[in-house]
């Protein structure tokens, strides 16, 4: 893995070769650059080589739960003595029995076997085509065990892989009161005015969650910087990525909780800088989340109004036909975009189900909604790889894009893999994937001076990478 200083030592470096030497002018060095992609892109193994080594920019789409490898769920169970419930490979609290078939995750570890099965049971490893991706991958999330206190271990975790592979920005959605507002929702109860339910939900205490989401935060940041050793000599290279929160509702519960989980994100964002953005998360096609999708634009509209300046990111058309009814796919992006007043899109897998497909692709071109796309999921959960994914059309229309890992630990991938499926299953070119790196800081949510410092930084980066890369590989 690589260190902190070496990392800084080779930014230095690269600052002081381009200030000191003449190059070639930047837009040479890129055709230069994309023409070696040319040649070497149906080569598997230098292609893999190079999007190692490219700068990727930022990953606007991660949720952090999922973007833990198992191995590291089972480490931690292990190192907090629980247990695994065999029967359905689940992580549970409690007394141990093996012969109860509750052994305990530590003699797990030791069983190559069980091990095994437990990882495939928590990820996509293995997966049977034959069986539903879309439900193996949604039951994973209940496998990973209780709520053992490890956000800072995870953040370490995510911002050591980003740095690996040159990711140097992370949205990441959590719970970042870690379930207040959905006590407080539960003691309030639903109201259909909901401006009254606002008011009630305010003056029963509110700002415990905006103090709770600061107090967890502040306390897995702290472990994250303890674990990556940052601010040591030996600092590992992910403390240097900035990371930033997205606040999430879980759209499948009652409206109460849901309302009051929006509010949670529309309060936290306002007064908590490092949570820029809400978003709606589990499956857009549960029976709640299907029921109440309308309810839940109107709620997004009603906060809208009264908290104008928090940025709002949706799940949207992931979904695909037979999935839902014909009605579900109809109207979901358009709404959370005019209704849900979505700055991004999740998935948009389905955009062209819609009514006025072709409309709305040049609305969210000329509003410049960015759609966050998640190849590796869609293929996993919706089955839409290839050419009926509608990734190439919306780069025909003009709409923006960004590649993202969605929940890289269940599906057992990387960014770089998404670079990869987007070159060998979307025919990308360099000049596409490297705007789609910029469109992923350009779009984030991060305050104006981080993302001019990013944006900076990205650039500087592109500069080297595309020198390196007219003198790494032989001659194809």
């Amino acid at each position: 893995m690589k260190r902190l200083r070496r990392t800084t030592s080779a930014v230095l470096f690269a600052t002081a070769t381009l200030a000191a030497s003449p190059q070639q002018p930047a837009a040479s060095s890129e055709a230069a650059t994309a023409r070696h992609f040319a040649a070497i892109r149906s080569q598997p193994p230098l292609l893999l080589a190079f999007l190692n080594e490219m700068p990727k920019g930022g990953d606007l789409h991660n949720h952090l739960a999922g973007a833990i490898y198992a191995e590291s769920y089972l480490q931690w169970a292990a190192a907090d003595n629980l247990c695994l419930a065999t029967a359905t490979m689940t992580i549970v609290a409690g007394a141990c029995e093996a012969s109860a078939g509750r052994p305990p995750v530590g003699d797990i570890l030791q069983n190559a076997a069980l091990y095994g099965q437990a990882i495939d049971a928590m990820s996509m490893r293995n997966w049977d085509p034959k069986l539903s991706g879309h439900d193996h991958f949604f039951e994973t999330f209940g496998r990973f065990g209780p709520e053992v206190g490890k956000i800072g271990e995870m953040l370490a975790e995510v911002a050591a892989r980003a740095a690996a592979e040159h990711v140097s920005y992370l949205e990441l959605m959590l719970t970042p009161d870690g379930g207040v507002a959905v006590r407080k929702g539960l003691e309030a109860g639903w109201d259909p005015d909901l401006g009254k339910l606002r008011d009630k939900l305010l003056a029963a205490g509110f700002d415990d969650v905006v103090s709770a989401a600061t107090r967890r935060l502040d306390e897995a940041e702290a472990r994250q910087r303890d674990l990556l050793h940052c601010g040591m000599p030996q600092a590992d290279a992910g403390c240097l990525v900035t990371a930033r929160y997205i606040s999430v509702v879980a759209r499948a519960s009652l409206p109460a909780l849901v309302f009051a989980q929006m509010l949670a994100g529309f309060e936290i964002v306002t007064h908590e800088p490092r949570v820029v953005a809400l978003n709606l998360v589990q499956p857009e096609d549960a029976p709640i989340a299907t029921r109440d999708f309308s309810l839940h634009m109107s709620m997004l509209d009603f906060l809208h109004r009264l908290y104008p300046k928090v940025a709002i990111t949706l799940h949207a058309g992931e979904l695909v036909d037979g999935l839902v009814a014909p009605e579900a796919l109809r109207f979901h992006i358009r709404d959370s975009v005019e209704k849900g007043h979505a700055l991004r899109i999740g998935h948009g897998a389905g955009v062209m189900y819609e009514d006025g497909a072709l409309a709305l692709l040049k609305e969210m071109a000329s509003r410049r909604i960015l759609v966050e796309i998640a190849l590796s999921s869609n293929d996993l959960v919706l089955g839409i790889k290839g050419g009926r994914h509608p990734l190439r059309t919306y780069l025909k229309y003009g709409v923006p894009v960004a590649l993202v890992t969605d929940d890289a630990g269940v599906a057992r991938s990387t960014l770089t893999l998404e670079f990869r499926k987007g070159v060998e299953e979307q025919g990308l070119d360099y000049r596409t994937l490297k705007q789609m790196a910029r469109n992923s800081l350009a779009y984030a949510f991060a305050d104006a001076g981080t993302k001019k410092r990013l944006r900076a930084e990205l650039e500087l980066a592109f500069r080297e990478f595309e020198r390196r890369q007219l003198s790494a590989f032989p001659k194809p």
